[in-house]
């Protein structure tokens, strides 16, 4: 197969040969972010199969693969979100069959599903992100202690989920409370984080390139599932203003993130920056939503890369991966 970079687009651009591979999209997965996994790989496939490529799209859940599923494809492109599809799972499953596949490995996935893992990770290596404590299931003192440490302000999350889900803002115990059963009802410990105020902005990553900052801007409330999936009023602004020097130190914040998880091929970082202070790191997502809403695609058009080739880009990255690999 030929890789191919084509000087007419940026740097991240790469053509793949049409008619040279059989891809996988792999979507849908067991989570409750099934849905938007769904229409992530279908994007995905259409874009794919608008360039030539012959594309095989999976909707797979726990049970389904095995190494006879994956007879015939060249490699595999992970379209899947939440537990199971983004938490290093699938991909240790892909790493046992030999399968060649995109974004990061088990170990990345595993620590960036993991938030408060991912946390300590960011603390170790010196990536700044808003102090937070773990609360377990029934656990009152500890709810007591993050109130008193970092509130009165604070963001509760369950530990291993996205697209905002089960996310609350709380400015009092009782909210806090409230919130923390919410996420103990679900089996699950509870992360406490310290409300950082700021500009709430995300950098997408492809290979070693930080695409362009996007400030999320929402007119009423904070950036919840709604925002992110249904909203026509969300806006997602490039011209953000920031200080070159700001700008930087966000895209530098990002790619530290990034590094310190181990991650990938591709990431999503999200931050929050202060008025008078560091860019704080909330999460990084290894495998970003590819939906008519999601931020990685717009960034990445707005650096003059379109969708399908983007996402070739990320199938290159894999090959390359697959090409450079020692030989058993």
């Amino acid at each position: 197969m030929a890789l191919a970079l084509s000087a007419g687009e940026a740097r991240t651009a790469m053509t793949l040969e049409p008619g040279t591979l059989t891809i996988g999209v792999l979507m849908g997965g067991c989570s409750r972010e099934r849905q938007v996994s769904l229409q992530s790989g279908r994007a995905v496939a259409e874009a794919l199969r608008g360039l030539g490529h012959a594309v095989r799209p999976c909707d797979v859940r726990p049970g389904d693969l095995g190494p006879e599923f994956f007879r015939g494809m060249d490699v595999a492109f992970l379209a899947l979100h939440g537990p199971w599809g983004e938490d290093g799972q699938v991909q240790a499953l892909l790493d046992e069959f030999g399968v060649c596949y995109t974004g990061s490995g088990p170990e990345a996935s595993r620590l960036a599903m993991d938030k408060s893992a991912a946390k300590r990770r960011f603390s170790d290596a010196g990536v700044p992100t808003p102090a937070f404590r773990l609360a377990a299931p029934g656990d009152e003192a500890m709810l007591a202690d993050a109130f008193g440490a970092l509130g009165p302000d604070l963001v509760v999350k369950p530990v291993a989920d996205g697209s905002s889900i089960d996310v609350a803002m709380c400015d009092s115990r009782e909210a806090l409370r409230a919130a923390a059963e919410v996420v103990w009802g679900r089996g699950e410990p509870a992360l406490l984080e310290r409300r950082v105020v700021g500009r709430e902005l995300t950098v997408g990553i492809v290979g070693r390139e930080a695409l362009p900052i996007i400030e999320i801007r929402v007119p009423r409330g904070w950036y919840n599932f709604h925002a992110k999936y249904e909203s026509e009023r969300t806006e997602f602004v490039f011209e953000h203003g920031l200080a070159p020097g700001a700008e930087a130190r966000v895209l530098g914040v990002a790619l530290e993130a990034h590094d310190a998880l181990g991650c990938r091929d591709l990431s999503r970082v999200d931050l929050i920056l202060p008025p008078d202070g560091e860019p704080q790191v909330l999460e990084v997502n290894t495998i970003p939503g590819f939906t008519s809403h999601s931020l990685v695609p717009k960034a990445a058009a707005r650096a003059g890369i379109s969708f399908g080739r983007l996402c070739e880009r990320i199938v290159a990255l894999a090959l390359g991966r697959r090409r450079t690999a020692p030989k058993k």
